[in-house]
């Protein structure tokens, strides 16, 4: 048993470029090739050169939002002129084990000044899978060898034999699997035998990919976060999240003394960078996002009112700065300012104690 690999599988981050003056990325010229492409039927993405670089332009926008998707071997990116944020990358497995996050993320940065946007604020990462290869010529360990927080599990096997654990779902996702059969049956990835040294057979992978909201919590947002404190989430990952026992008679399963193979991790783990982070708390951050969720529901109601002012005054719609005139006659109608103070006081009170 040993440590092969370690390293970032997947990265996605959101990236708040915007146009400057004379920039190079035009949006409308882009819009009219893909137009030309649904037009014409085409499956094949057009090549464009943007900032010294080649990307292909697919035919079709992105469930997430975006109007615009293009793609190469390092990176796939969604991006629309009147997003925020404006970029969404995908940073590909080849790219991120050949060449590395930080080399991806600065080469990123200076796409966007080549073709003359500005940067605006940090990136946001959104997703970061971390993930250790280990040969593992004997498996003796099944899922009720885990002790987790995750409340769901699944495993999959093919011709009798254990090929995959998944731990959790949403936020952290904890995958164990079989990559040599992985790679030999799907991915087709043999480059990473050579970043094994060679070996080609009885590699298992750990993975974990983790969401924004937990990164958030270990106080990694950006990429110069990740690149100090990956350890800090590592560390609840391996030691608190999820741990891999071997089964004694105690009925406490906790009890269980270590495998191996998670010892062997969380060395490897203990030893990476980090800030000393525990648990972040960031109230600015969790009021500011209360505060999108009300913005959020203020626009669905706006647009309602939008609507029935369309309807009661003959007009096939009505623009949003018309629709908040309406809805701020209507709040001053309702609103009551005998009873303003005391109930903003006690929603004030009820949100320091924690009551959301």
């Amino acid at each position: 048993m040993r440590l092969l690999l370690s390293g970032l599988d997947t990265v996605e981050a959101a990236y708040y470029f915007r146009p400057s003056l004379g920039c190079l990325l035009d949006f409308e010229t882009i819009g009219a090739k893909r137009e030309a492409m649904k037009a014409s039927k085409r499956r094949d993405p057009v090549l464009l050169e943007l900032g010294g670089k080649e990307f292909m332009l697919a035919g079709h926008g992105t469930g997430s939002g975006y109007p615009f998707l293009m793609e190469n071997g390092e990176a796939a990116i969604q991006f629309g002129e009147f997003n925020n944020p404006g970029f969404y990358v995908t940073y590909r497995s080849h790219a991120l084990w050949h060449k590395g996050a930080q080399a991806l993320h600065r080469e990123m940065r200076d796409w966007a000044t080549a073709v003359r946007m500005s940067h605006g604020p940090e990136e946001s990462l959104s997703r970061v899978d971390f993930t250790f290869d280990v040969e593992l010529p004997v498996v003796d360990f099944d899922e009720d060898s885990f002790v987790t927080l995750a409340a769901k599990d699944a495993q999959h096997r093919k011709d009798r034999r254990l090929q995959t654990l998944r731990f959790g779902e949403g936020d952290t996702v904890l995958r164990i699997y079989d990559k040599s059969a992985e790679i030999q049956e799907a991915s087709q990835k043999t480059w990473f035998h050579e970043l094994w040294g060679g070996v080609n057979a009885n590699v298992w992978r750990i993975e974990f990919q983790v969401r924004k909201d937990v990164l958030r919590r270990f106080s990694i947002r950006s990429f110069q976060d990740l690149f100090d404190g990956a350890g800090d989430v590592l560390r609840y990952l391996v030691h608190d999240h999820t741990t891999l026992r071997v089964p004694q008679n105690d009925s406490n399963r906790s009890r269980w003394p270590l495998h191996p193979l998670w010892l062997l991790l969380q060395d490897h783990v203990d030893d990476l960078p980090a800030q000393g982070v525990i648990r972040e708390v960031d109230q600015a951050a969790l009021l500011k996002e209360r505060l999108i969720r009300l913005a959020s529901s203020v626009d669905g109601y706006l647009k309602r009112t939008a609507a029935i002012d369309a309807v009661r005054r003959g007009l096939p719609w009505v623009s949003h700065a018309e629709a908040l005139d309406e809805l701020d006659a209507l709040l001053r109608l309702v609103h009551n300012p005998l009873t303003w103070r005391t109930d903003v006081e006690k929603r004030a009170t009820q949100m320091r104690l924690g009551q959301w």
